[in-house]
C-alpha cells in the first residue's frame, strides 16, 4: 500500500506556495481502527498530507537535489475534526529558505473552515547522511505526475515547470526495462 495523504496539487508556485487537496474516504484503513464509532481522519495523517504538501514544495525548488526530510513540527493547532466526505485543503507557504533547510506553514481548510495549523520545518541532508535519493527517481516522478504537479506547477516566471532530466532519464530507462518503450 502507499501512503499518500495528498491526492492532487491544486495549486504550485515554486518556491512559494502550495495547494493540495485530500479526499477523505470511509474505504480509507484508518478510520477502521482510530476512534472506532467515530470515522473522523487521524490528526498525525493530516500533519502527514501537510509534509508532503510543504515538503515537495521545498524539494522541488531544487530540482529533488536536495534531500528534504521533515525535521521538526514547530507548532499544531487542530481546531476541529475531520470526518468521512470531507475534502481537505492544504495550503503551504514558505516562510524562510536557508543553506541547511527550509520552513512552512501550513494550513488545513474543508470549504471555508479551518481545520488546523501547523508550522514545519524541514532539513536538507549534509554529508553525514548517506548519498544518494531518498526515492527512487522513476516511481517518484509517477507519483509526482500522479498528484498532477507538472499540470498545475509554474515558476517565478509564471511558465509551467517541467520533471527533472534525471527522472525523465530514470522513467525512460524504466520502460525500457519494462520493454515498454
Amino acid at each position: 500500500m502507499r501512503w499518500y495523504w495528498i491526492d492532487r496539487f491544486t495549486e504550485f508556485k515554486r518556491g512559494k506556495s502550495a495547494t493540495s487537496i485530500k479526499c477523505v474516504t470511509m474505504s480509507e484503513e484508518q478510520h477502521d481502527s482510530y476512534l472506532p464509532g467515530y470515522p473522523v481522519m487521524p490528526s498525525s495523517l493530516m500533519i502527514e498530507g501537510m509534509a508532503q504538501t510543504a515538503g515537495i514544495l521545498v524539494g522541488e525548488m531544487s530540482g529533488f537535489e536536495e534531500r528534504v526530510v521533515l525535521a521538526k513540527i514547530g507548532k499544531a493547532v487542530f481546531h476541529t475534526p475531520t470526518e468521512c466526505g470531507d475534502v481537505l485543503r492544504y495550503s503551504a507557504v514558505l516562510q524562510d529558505v536557508q543553506k541547511d533547510g527550509a520552513i512552512a506553514s501550513v494550513t488545513a481548510h474543508v470549504g471555508d473552515e479551518l481545520k488546523a495549523e501547523v508550522e514545519m520545518m524541514f532539513a536538507f541532508l549534509d554529508d553525514r547522511f548517506p548519498k544518494g535519493p531518498l526515492f527512487d527517481p522513476g516511481d517518484f516522478l509517477v507519483m509526482l505526475r500522479s498528484f498532477h504537479l507538472y499540470d498545475v506547477g509554474v515558476d517565478e516566471n509564471g511558465q509551467p515547470i517541467t520533471p527533472p532530466q534525471s527522472y525523465l532519464d530514470a522513467e525512460r530507462a524504466k520502460y525500457q526495462a519494462a520493454g515498454m518503450l
